[in-house]
């Protein structure tokens, strides 16, 4: 019986020590994986470590360690601030990302080398520095219009920039949402008013457009109404002038005989008065030739005469004036050299009466007669010498005359 009671006390105990190890190993050691997270056991493997993706796994005590990595989605809010595109103009672009850490292995790799351990504030960071560097690369490539316009493939660029990034870290970027883009300067704004204004445009010109086909169907149609109205008056007309024909077809006869009788009287009154004018202009004619050509001609007959009087005496003054001038060159001819100087003795009494009548009561005390040719320098010296006594008084002659006799004395012919 004591035996009894000691086994099943050893059986109780032995039981209550597997409980005992069983919560322990529960507790402790058993690792349950869960569909949103991969748990890292250091240690093992040969890497060193190894990966459990959903299930369980049992941690050896003392040799492993494990980390859990989150995979839930991590929405990060993106922002740059005067960030330069294309065309240097700073542009803030404010953004959402959805990204996870990578479950693939060998972007599960890179992230177990760089994030295992790490908070999830920091992975955070980490991400929002990595996108905010590729945003900033990405809006440098592209002008204002572009990123604003195309937000889409603004964000598929982004996409593929950061790609290549974020796998070196072993996170995957699911979704980048651009939300606004704005630029102090005002620049995206004057594109808005621009387009603005080419929208109006474009509605203004549609508009006149539509006004200009409404205006052209309506003068259209009045053009339509008026030829048909001008058509109406031109049948009209038609009829009226036909009725016009057949009327002055049946009074033809009568106004032909009216129009005959007409003329010939006409005829008649002109022939009658053709003949008093042919009168008339006899009678003018012998009019004139009494009053007017007789006349005329009885005068341009005196002048004829006159004339060839006139012509009579000037031709025989000319002949006089042929032998007077005939005569002188016979005389000239037979003075020989001389001709000249005679010639002028015979103009000097003439020339020196009409000087001195010019020049009134003027005496002349004294006529010096200088040699036409000769030496010139004794013409020169003659000139000379009568200037100064005519300027000055100084005798030269006499002045030379009283050095020689002895009498150095220079006399003034005023004194």
């Amino acid at each position: 019986m004591i035996e009894f009671l000691v086994g099943a006390g050893a059986l109780g105990v032995a039981g209550i020590a597997l409980l005992a190890a069983g919560t322990y190993i529960a507790g402790n050691l058993l690792y349950i994986c869960e569909p949103n997270e991969i748990l890292v056991f250091s240690g093992s493997g040969a890497r060193g470590y190894t990966t459990v993706k959903g299930g369980r796994r049992i941690r050896i005590p003392l040799l492993q360690k494990v980390d859990r990595l989150d995979l839930t989605n991590m929405i990060i809010e993106v922002s740059v601030s005067q960030a330069y595109s294309k065309g240097g103009i700073p542009l803030t672009v404010q953004g959402v990302a959805n990204l996870k850490i990578a479950s693939h292995d060998q972007k599960l790799d890179n992230a177990i080398e760089r994030l295992l351990g790490k908070p999830r504030e920091e992975v955070i960071r980490i991400a929002k520095d990595v996108l905010e560097g590729n945003l900033r690369g990405v809006l440098a490539k592209l002008t204002p219009e572009q990123v604003n316009e195309d937000k889409l493939l603004f964000a598929e660029q982004l996409l593929e920039e950061a790609e290549h990034d974020l796998s070196k870290l072993g996170l995957v970027l699911d979704t980048m949402k651009i939300q606004n883009v704005f630029d102090e300067r005002g620049y995206l704004d004057s594109i808005g008013r621009r387009q603005s204004a080419e929208i109006i445009k474009k509605s203004r010109i549609a508009e006149a457009q539509n006004k200009a086909q409404a205006m052209v169907r309506d003068a259209t149609n009045r053009e339509s109404a008026r030829l048909a109205e001008i058509e109406s008056e031109e049948q009209i007309a038609r009829a009226q002038a036909e009725r016009r024909i057949a009327d002055a077809r049946t009074n033809a006869k009568a106004r032909v005989a009216e129009e005959v009788g007409r003329v010939n009287a006409l005829i008649a009154r002109a022939e009658a008065a053709l003949e008093a004018e042919e009168a008339r202009v006899e009678q003018v004619r012998r009019q004139l030739e009494a009053d007017v050509i007789e006349p005329a001609r009885a005068s341009m007959e005196a002048g004829i005469s006159e004339a060839r009087g006139r012509s009579a005496r000037i031709l025989e003054e000319g002949r006089a004036t042929v032998g007077v001038l005939q005569e002188m060159i016979r005389v000239w001819k037979e003075a020989g050299p001389n001709a000249r100087d005679i010639f002028l003795m015979q103009k000097l009494h003439v020339l020196m009466e009409s000087m001195v009548d010019t020049i009134g009561d003027v005496q002349v005390d004294r006529l010096t007669m200088l040699p036409s040719g000769g030496d010139s320098t004794a013409v020169k010296t003659v000139q000379l010498v009568e200037e100064l006594k005519a300027a000055i008084g100084v005798d030269l002659p006499k002045m030379l005359t009283d050095v020689t006799s002895g009498n150095a004395r220079i006399t003034s012919s005023d004194s």
